[in-house]
Protein backbone atom coordinates (compact mmCIF):
# COMPACT_ATOMS: atom_id res chain seq x y z
CA UNK A 1 0.00 0.00 0.00
CA UNK A 2 1.16 3.22 -0.89
CA UNK A 3 2.30 6.01 1.32
CA UNK A 4 -0.24 9.03 1.56
CA UNK A 5 1.52 12.58 0.38
CA UNK A 6 2.22 14.60 3.46
CA UNK A 7 2.94 17.90 1.45
CA UNK A 8 0.41 20.05 -0.54
CA UNK A 9 1.33 19.32 -4.01
CA UNK A 10 -0.12 22.67 -5.32
CA UNK A 11 1.90 24.53 -2.77
CA UNK A 12 5.17 22.70 -3.90
CA UNK A 13 5.00 24.00 -7.45
CA UNK A 14 4.66 27.56 -6.32
CA UNK A 15 7.20 27.39 -4.49
CA UNK A 16 8.82 25.78 -7.65
CA UNK A 17 7.93 27.93 -10.06
CA UNK A 18 9.15 31.11 -7.98
CA UNK A 19 12.73 29.40 -7.85
CA UNK A 20 12.58 29.06 -11.90
CA UNK A 21 11.21 32.55 -12.37
CA UNK A 22 14.14 33.85 -10.20
CA UNK A 23 17.05 32.12 -11.62
CA UNK A 24 15.75 30.47 -15.11
CA UNK A 25 15.89 26.32 -15.94
CA UNK A 26 19.01 25.90 -16.31
CA UNK A 27 20.10 27.11 -13.71
CA UNK A 28 17.77 25.99 -10.79
CA UNK A 29 19.39 23.00 -9.47
CA UNK A 30 17.30 19.82 -7.59
CA UNK A 31 18.63 21.07 -4.63
CA UNK A 32 17.45 24.66 -5.40
CA UNK A 33 14.09 23.12 -5.83
CA UNK A 34 14.49 21.13 -2.37
CA UNK A 35 15.13 24.08 -1.07
CA UNK A 36 12.66 26.06 -2.19
CA UNK A 37 9.96 23.35 -1.70
CA UNK A 38 11.02 22.19 1.70
CA UNK A 39 10.84 18.63 -0.26
CA UNK A 40 13.73 15.92 -0.35
CA UNK A 41 14.77 14.65 -3.92
CA UNK A 42 12.68 11.12 -3.26
CA UNK A 43 9.69 13.25 -2.85
CA UNK A 44 10.35 15.49 -5.77
CA UNK A 45 11.14 12.53 -8.43
CA UNK A 46 7.95 10.70 -6.95
CA UNK A 47 6.11 13.51 -7.32
CA UNK A 48 6.82 15.09 -10.51
CA UNK A 49 9.67 12.14 -12.18
CA UNK A 50 12.08 15.07 -13.39
CA UNK A 51 13.00 18.35 -13.12
CA UNK A 52 11.44 19.18 -16.38
CA UNK A 53 8.07 17.78 -15.44
CA UNK A 54 7.97 19.99 -12.48
CA UNK A 55 9.27 22.79 -14.57
CA UNK A 56 6.56 22.14 -16.89
CA UNK A 57 4.17 22.17 -14.35
CA UNK A 58 5.41 25.62 -12.75
CA UNK A 59 5.39 26.89 -16.36
CA UNK A 60 1.60 26.04 -16.92
CA UNK A 61 0.77 27.53 -13.15
CA UNK A 62 2.35 30.71 -13.86
CA UNK A 63 0.53 30.88 -17.23
CA UNK A 64 -2.65 29.83 -15.57
CA UNK A 65 -2.16 33.24 -13.39
CA UNK A 66 -0.90 35.44 -15.69
CA UNK A 67 -3.88 34.63 -17.85
CA UNK A 68 -6.63 34.84 -14.76
CA UNK A 69 -5.22 38.44 -14.35
CA UNK A 70 -5.43 39.44 -17.81
CA UNK A 71 -8.82 37.98 -18.16
CA UNK A 72 -9.79 39.58 -15.11
CA UNK A 73 -8.43 43.13 -15.80
CA UNK A 74 -9.93 42.68 -19.27
CA UNK A 75 -13.41 42.16 -18.50
CA UNK A 76 -13.55 45.46 -16.55
CA UNK A 77 -16.25 47.22 -18.16
CA UNK A 78 -15.37 50.73 -16.80
CA UNK A 79 -12.79 51.08 -18.91
CA UNK A 80 -12.79 51.62 -22.81
CA UNK A 81 -11.05 49.10 -25.16
CA UNK A 82 -8.33 51.85 -25.51
CA UNK A 83 -7.37 52.38 -21.53
CA UNK A 84 -7.32 48.56 -20.96
CA UNK A 85 -4.86 48.03 -24.03
CA UNK A 86 -2.42 51.28 -22.37
CA UNK A 87 -3.54 49.79 -19.32
CA UNK A 88 -1.88 46.29 -19.71
CA UNK A 89 1.08 48.16 -20.84
CA UNK A 90 1.48 50.08 -18.11
CA UNK A 91 1.32 46.75 -15.97
CA UNK A 92 4.25 45.29 -17.48
CA UNK A 93 6.20 48.65 -17.31
CA UNK A 94 4.84 48.54 -13.44
CA UNK A 95 5.93 44.68 -12.80
CA UNK A 96 9.32 45.08 -14.17
CA UNK A 97 10.03 48.34 -11.89
CA UNK A 98 8.03 47.84 -8.96
CA UNK A 99 7.16 44.36 -8.34
CA UNK A 100 9.93 42.59 -9.74
CA UNK A 101 12.91 45.22 -9.45
CA UNK A 102 15.35 42.06 -9.10
CA UNK A 103 15.04 42.06 -12.69
CA UNK A 104 13.45 38.36 -12.89
CA UNK A 105 10.92 39.35 -15.92
CA UNK A 106 8.61 37.33 -17.15
CA UNK A 107 8.61 33.65 -16.58
CA UNK A 108 7.15 32.79 -20.33
CA UNK A 109 9.48 35.69 -21.66
CA UNK A 110 12.25 34.26 -19.76
CA UNK A 111 11.24 30.42 -21.21
CA UNK A 112 11.01 31.75 -24.53
CA UNK A 113 14.50 32.81 -24.86
CA UNK A 114 16.15 30.32 -22.93
CA UNK A 115 14.13 26.63 -23.51
CA UNK A 116 11.93 26.90 -26.41
CA UNK A 117 14.62 26.61 -29.43
CA UNK A 118 15.70 23.17 -27.99
CA UNK A 119 12.76 21.97 -26.25
CA UNK A 120 9.56 20.99 -28.61
CA UNK A 121 7.04 20.19 -25.51
CA UNK A 122 7.73 23.50 -23.90
CA UNK A 123 7.51 25.44 -27.43
CA UNK A 124 4.43 23.84 -27.68
CA UNK A 125 2.99 25.18 -24.26
CA UNK A 126 4.34 28.39 -25.14
CA UNK A 127 2.52 29.00 -28.95
CA UNK A 128 -0.90 27.74 -26.65
CA UNK A 129 -0.23 30.28 -24.39
CA UNK A 130 0.39 32.66 -27.11
CA UNK A 131 -2.63 31.70 -28.47
CA UNK A 132 -4.94 32.04 -25.64
CA UNK A 133 -3.28 35.40 -24.86
CA UNK A 134 -3.66 36.71 -28.52
CA UNK A 135 -7.34 35.81 -28.23
CA UNK A 136 -8.08 38.07 -25.42
CA UNK A 137 -6.60 41.15 -26.32
CA UNK A 138 -8.36 40.43 -30.09
CA UNK A 139 -11.90 40.81 -28.04
CA UNK A 140 -10.94 43.56 -26.78
CA UNK A 141 -9.65 45.47 -30.24
CA UNK A 142 -12.97 44.26 -31.60
CA UNK A 143 -15.24 45.25 -29.01
CA UNK A 144 -13.24 48.57 -29.31
CA UNK A 145 -14.02 48.72 -33.03
CA UNK A 146 -17.46 48.27 -32.97
CA UNK A 147 -17.32 51.01 -29.92
CA UNK A 148 -15.59 53.33 -32.41
CA UNK A 149 -12.50 53.45 -29.40
CA UNK A 150 -10.32 51.97 -32.07
CA UNK A 151 -9.46 52.37 -35.65
CA UNK A 152 -11.94 49.85 -37.72
CA UNK A 153 -9.69 49.62 -40.72
CA UNK A 154 -7.34 47.79 -38.94
CA UNK A 155 -7.06 44.17 -38.99
CA UNK A 156 -7.44 43.19 -34.78
CA UNK A 157 -5.20 40.15 -35.21
CA UNK A 158 -2.61 42.29 -36.29
CA UNK A 159 -3.32 44.86 -33.65
CA UNK A 160 -3.34 41.89 -31.03
CA UNK A 161 0.03 40.58 -32.44
CA UNK A 162 1.81 44.09 -32.27
CA UNK A 163 1.01 44.36 -28.46
CA UNK A 164 1.97 41.22 -27.31
CA UNK A 165 5.12 42.06 -29.15
CA UNK A 166 5.33 45.32 -27.25
CA UNK A 167 4.89 43.59 -23.85
CA UNK A 168 7.51 41.38 -24.63
CA UNK A 169 9.60 44.04 -26.18
CA UNK A 170 9.10 46.08 -23.13
CA UNK A 171 10.29 43.61 -20.47
CA UNK A 172 13.24 42.61 -22.68
CA UNK A 173 14.27 46.33 -22.76
CA UNK A 174 13.63 47.06 -19.08
CA UNK A 175 15.96 43.70 -18.51
CA UNK A 176 18.44 45.44 -20.71
CA UNK A 177 18.28 49.05 -18.75
CA UNK A 178 16.17 51.18 -20.44
CA UNK A 179 14.57 53.71 -18.03
CA UNK A 180 10.77 53.66 -17.37
CA UNK A 181 9.84 56.79 -19.27
CA UNK A 182 11.55 55.43 -22.23
CA UNK A 183 8.99 52.76 -21.72
CA UNK A 184 6.60 54.95 -20.86
CA UNK A 185 6.91 56.23 -24.49
CA UNK A 186 6.88 53.52 -26.51
CA UNK A 187 3.62 52.12 -24.79
CA UNK A 188 2.07 55.22 -26.20
CA UNK A 189 3.72 55.12 -29.53
CA UNK A 190 2.50 51.97 -29.33
CA UNK A 191 -1.18 52.41 -28.97
CA UNK A 192 -0.93 55.28 -31.89
CA UNK A 193 -1.18 51.97 -34.30
CA UNK A 194 -4.82 51.70 -32.89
Amino acid sequence: MARPRKFDEVRAVDAAMEAFWAAGYEATSTQDLCDATGLGRSSIYNTFKSKHDLFERALARYMERKNGELTEFLDDDTRTARQKLRGILQRIIDEEFTRHPDGRGCLVVNTAIEVASHDAPVAATLERDYGVRLELVRAVIERGQRDGDIAADRDSRTLAHLLIAAIGGIRVSARAGVDRAALESVADATLTAF
